[in-house]
């Protein structure tokens, strides 16, 4: 059952070792997590032992040696080699650990650098600065000997009152999947192994809630959900992924072998390894009641292709032994997770390592290079969702600004719930958190030259109203008030966003819409800057406010963004990756909706949201114009070249969106569909053409027979965003309906040149 890609070499090492050291192959070990949650269901798992204990047979992973408490990079670095010496000498098959972390915003350990979150890098429509976050990441990581990061999550927003959506990267498959790939391609070129999460459906669960069992059909998982993984498998040729704790259809995806082989591997030709997500082979038995025992959950999930258990070996060392021994597991199923482990040790030169030579010391895990994508990500993701001319902010000694609200002074609320900061260092209460991080607050000080005043109103997630007399007094004496709210990140119900930290509707935390009612009622301009994991439902904010700025969580240099957008300093640029809700109740909703998902006269309900995807204004103005294609077989490209100019008075970058309608399918399509997208830097008054190669697999669908295909009729097509068309043509896909494979071409390109210029890619 040997998988056949496998060298000689590991296949005699498969071979040589016992049953015990095999098992150690495919497990991790994760020292010092007692006392802290940062998993589900933590406490509650049973770990005992040493480490010294569990290496003597081999192990196959360190779990999270620098990420788990604040260390010293160099000390932990020093201790992590004399562990993987005493797995080369102190046990007989004498092989290293691969140690893996966190690495969603940034590698996950103190002191190290931290990006903006996912939906920022949704908001940049960049990849390619995603992938050069990637390759710093990267740097970080191979640097202290670590050989693979759990990141990117691939999971394609369905609902906002989901807590994990700041983990995610947009609502549009596409946008998801060509993002999520730049990031994979980044941190693989520094050695470094990306993980695919949650492979497939976490994020479709029923009402928006953590774990919660998915109902999507096979025509959802192929469409909408598996989209990002496939195009991360096949073209970033990623060596790892990791099962979803999801249910999907009664089946959970860790004992799925039509999701984890059949389609992982045997359609896409996946060759790596499959981690468990943290205590997933165990929740077979305990959370899903699939499985009698840890022996038999161990069995359903090698059965159905995990490889190794994570973060330690709870069913798959002594529960799946006694398993083996009384002939219920077959050791076949035990040899292909194994010389997929070695496979993957081998490719990082692990057979052969001694850790002999002396670690690394004095890494500078927050480098000049790090700040600069971390400035660079934040100011192209900062979305300026209305402003009636008020924005930019006058900036002169005579200037009067009353900043106000829980995030306007906390540097907690750029980060995310997988930063250290807000996943560990919350539970370390009087440890610095190690690298510089600006306050929105304290960046609007060095901004702006006048009188800046402040008042904290009120907290993120509480009734305490005791602060409004400050802030209305603050705002009622400025020239501006500027409202910095939002969302906290944290963990199983310690943040209003993270992990378990779903919503039951999509109001502002606590009170603090009644604050910015308090503020609005003093007549002064009120500027709403959100610092958040979701969209909020913020209709309202938009009609009444002067301005509205939207950020996910931007990181260590978001406050100098956020405040440059605020003076003019940068030109906002910035797109909605998810559409700003209308109501709680009209969710989930996504953009990718047919005709009866929106609005009509069947409903006296309206679905309209209240911003949509791909919305995003800016100082200067754009015009879209003379768009072009022409027909094209459905086995083919699709043309697509417009003229995009500046029209305005400020330099600024244009996100060129391109987005398709297929007029007749059939199975019901989407009203729109985004297909490509470029980036695009003009002067004022600079004009540009931008040519995109749109291969038709952008169009396929699941048809009536379950088949990927691309039919042939009418497809519209335009520039602009789902709800505002720009220029826009008709074309037609000619000839008979096309099989998609995963030989298919999958990836936009694009090019820009002027009208008298060579196109540059």
């Amino acid at each position: 059952m040997l998988d056949d890609s496998l060298s000689p070499r590991v296949r005699a090492l498969v071979e040589s070792l016992s049953l015990d050291e095999k098992l150690a192959q495919i497990v991790g070990f994760w020292e010092g997590e007692e006392g802290d949650s940062v998993a589900p269901l933590q406490g509650e798992q049973n770990h005992t032992g040493k480490l010294d204990d569990a290496i003597r047979h081999g192990l196959g992973h360190l779990t999270r040696v620098y990420g788990t408490n604040p260390v010293d990079p160099d000390e932990r670095a020093a201790y992590l080699w004399g562990r993987q010496r005493s797995l080369v000498t102190g046990t007989r098959p004498g092989i290293p650990a691969l140690v893996h972390e966190e690495c969603l915003t940034g590698l996950s350990a103190w002191k190290a650098a931290t990006f903006p979150a996912p939906p920022s890098w949704g908001a940049s429509f960049d990849d390619d600065l995603v992938r050069e976050m990637g390759q710093r990441i990267g740097d970080s990581m191979h640097a202290l000997g670590i050989h693979q990061g759990l990141a990117p999550v691939l999971d394609v927003v369905r609902d906002p009152r989901w807590g994990r959506v700041e983990e995610c990267i947009a609502e549009d498959p596409y946008l998801v999947g060509s993002i999520g790939t730049a990031y994979v391609q980044g941190l693989q070129s520094r050695g470094v192994d990306a993980t695919l999460k949650h492979f497939v459906g976490y994020s479709a669960s029923q009402s928006g809630r953590n774990f919660g069992p998915v109902h999507a059909g096979e025509r959802e998982l192929r469409d909408v959900l598996m989209v990002p993984f496939e195009m991360a498998v096949i073209d970033g040729n990623v060596h790892s992924v990791m099962h979803s704790y999801a249910e999907i259809d009664g089946v959970p995806v860790a004992a799925n072998e039509r999701l984890l082989t059949d389609v992982l591997r045997g359609e896409w030709g996946f060759d790596g390894t499959v981690v468990a997500d943290y205590f997933g082979v165990a929740f077979l038995q305990i959370l899903h009641d699939v499985a009698e025992s840890l022996g038999d959950a161990a069995a359903q999930a090698l059965a159905a292709g995990v490889d190794i258990e994570l973060p330690t070996g709870d069913a798959y060392l002594a529960p799946l032994t006694a398993a083996i021994e009384a002939g219920e597991v077959d050791i076949a199923l035990v040899d292909r997770a194994v010389g997929r482990a070695l496979a993957q040790k081998e490719r990082h030169g692990l057979l052969d390592a001694t850790f002999e030579s002396e670690p690394p010391t004095g890494v500078d895990l927050d480098s000049p290079a790090h700040r600069d994508v971390a400035r660079r990500l934040a100011e192209e993701s900062v979305v300026l969702v209305g402003n009636d001319g008020t924005l930019p902010l006058a900036t002169g000694d005579d200037a009067r600004l009353a900043v106000i609200g829980p995030n306007a002074d906390r540097f907690g609320a750029l980060f995310g719930c997988y930063s250290f900061a807000n996943h560990v260092l919350v539970n370390r209460p009087g440890v610095d958190l190690g690298f510089a991080a600006p306050t929105v607050l304290e960046a609007l000080r060095d901004e702006f030259a006048g009188t800046v005043t402040a008042a904290r109103g009120c907290a993120v997630d509480d009734d305490d109203r005791s602060g409004f007399a400050e802030a209305v007094a603050a705002a009622a004496a400025a020239d501006t008030a500027v409202l910095v709210l939002g969302d906290h990140a944290g963990l199983f119900g310690r943040g209003t966003s993270g992990e378990g930290c779903d919503r039951d509707d999509l109001e502002l935390p606590g009170v603090q819409r009644e604050l910015v009612e308090a503020v609005l009622a003093t007549g002064t301009p009120v500027v709403l800057v959100l610092m958040t994991g979701r969209p909020y439902a913020i209709s309202w904010a938009i009609e009444r406010c002067a301005a509205v700025v939207q950020s996910f969580f931007p990181g260590e240099e978001g406050a100098g963004a956020i405040a440059g957008v605020l003076s003019g300093r940068v030109n906002p640029s910035g797109k909605l990756p998810i559409t700003i809700p209308r109501s709680s109740g009209a969710q989930p909703y996504t953009y990718l909706h047919p005709r009866l998902g929106g609005n009509g006269d069947v409903t006296n309900l309206s679905s309209t949201p209240a911003a949509p995807f791909g919305h995003g204004l800016s100082y200067t103005t754009f015009e879209h114009s003379g768009i072009s294609s022409h027909d094209v077989a459905t086995d083919g490209s699709v043309a697509v070249s417009v003229t995009v100019r500046n029209t305005g008075d400020r330099d600024g970058d244009e996100v060129v969106q391109l987005y398709a309608r297929d007029v007749v399918g059939s199975v019901t399509r989407p009203m729109a569909q985004l297909i490509g997208y470029r980036r695009v830097h003009l002067a004022a008054g600079e004009g540009a053409i931008v040519d995109f190669t749109v291969p038709t697999t952008r169009l396929a669908f699941t048809d009536r027979h379950y088949r990927r295909v691309v039919e042939p009729g009418a497809i519209q097509l335009w520039t602009g965003t789902p709800a505002d068309r720009l220029t826009e043509t008709e074309i037609a896909l000619t000839g008979d309906v096309h099989p998609v494979t995963a030989e298919s071409s999958r990836i936009t390109t694009s090019a820009v040149h002027a009208a008298d210029a060579p196109a540059t890619v």
